[in-house]
């Protein structure tokens, strides 16, 4: 167990080198760069542009160095806990990350809870009574919660909610507490706002989650160990919940490697739609600016939480399953 915990993190440290270069590649791919962005809509609304300026800003922020000298340039800084300065909010790239990480991991901690608690008993139901009316019933709704895509029912529940009730859906807070810092009264605000985006975000992930629960379940029921315990006299629900069930929780467990990148960028388009003030946005919109330390920083962080993540979920996988082993396919 020590030896491949070990072993994984070793493996971390040159993909994630690998991961940054990509990275870098690929927020370079566009053509021009920030400033040359901000040029053009100055020029686009007749403004003209300061060409000792902008050249000053380019050797400062080290555009105008050769591609390489400007990725080690960035990853020294990264090391370092230096993402770099935005040029869209002209800030350190922490601050503009910090300030939206709190509501952004409260949004995705929420969305992940409300998907297990809905997901983990309908799911059992449908393995425990198939085919029955309510499973087919339930399937249903579980098709159609993959078949909808999560901005367009945002958008549906925007525009009825204004049509409906005439209140206008959006944002995490009031109003009022926009430019406040964290209280209690702030708290208050964002859990009486977040019940609407945490159910938009998490009716497509609940219904693929009832999905694999219950094909995982059916199949764990019709093992022989299962049938042996119930010919044994053992009660059904205990029979059901000793191993069948316990098995059948990879889904929920695999389900981390995927939540950690969730604190970072969240739903972006259902936060766009919604008026979240959330990292998603904010990554949009570094990425259609160019803002290259901005979206890189973003990138970069997430990268490292599926890392992160997925090692997590492999380790909690083999203490929940005994079938999971490491170093599979070695001589015994």
């Amino acid at each position: 167990m020590l030896r491949y915990v070990v072993h994984r993190l070793l493996v971390m440290v040159p993909t994630l080198i690998a991961i940054s270069f990509l990275t870098f590649v690929i927020i370079q791919l566009p053509p021009g760069d920030y400033l040359s962005t901000m040029i053009a809509e100055m020029q686009s609304q007749g403004q003209g542009a300061n060409q000792q300026k902008i050249a000053y800003l380019r050797e400062l922020y080290g555009l105008d160095r050769p591609f390489w000298q400007q990725y080690l340039y960035w990853i020294a800084g990264f090391v370092q806990g230096d993402f770099g300065w935005s040029f869209e909010y002209d800030r350190p790239v922490v601050e503009v990350v910090g300030d939206r990480f709190f509501l952004t991991t409260v949004l995705a901690l929420a969305t992940t809870l409300f998907t297990w608690v809905v997901a983990f008993p309908i799911g059992i139901y449908g393995a425990t009574h198939k085919y029955s009316w309510g499973d087919h019933g339930l399937t249903l709704i579980g098709y159609l919660g993959l078949a909808t895509p999560n901005f367009l029912l945002a958008l549906l529940t925007v525009y009825y909610a204004n049509v409906w009730f005439g209140t206008s859906i959006g944002g995490l807070v009031d109003p009022v507490y926009l430019d406040q810092p964290m209280s209690w009264a702030k708290f208050v605000s964002v859990l009486e706002h977040l019940w609407i985006p945490v159910v938009i975000i998490g009716t497509s992930g609940t219904a693929g989650m009832i999905r694999r629960l219950r094909a995982n379940l059916m199949d764990e029921l019709q093992k022989p160990y299962v049938v042996t315990a119930r010919a044994k006299g053992l009660p059904r629900g205990r029979a059901l919940v000793k191993y069948p069930l316990r098995m059948s929780l990879n889904p929920f467990i695999a389900d981390i490697g995927n939540l950690l990148p969730e604190l970072i960028s969240g739903s972006a388009l259902v936060a766009v739609v919604l008026s979240l003030p959330t990292n998603g946005p904010v990554l949009v919109r570094a990425l259609q600016s160019q803002d290259m330390y901005l979206a890189g920083a973003f990138l970069m962080l997430e990268a490292m939480l599926v890392v992160v993540g997925v090692l997590i979920s492999d380790l909690l996988l083999a203490m929940l399953d005994p079938r999971i082993r490491f170093g599979g396919g070695q001589a015994r």
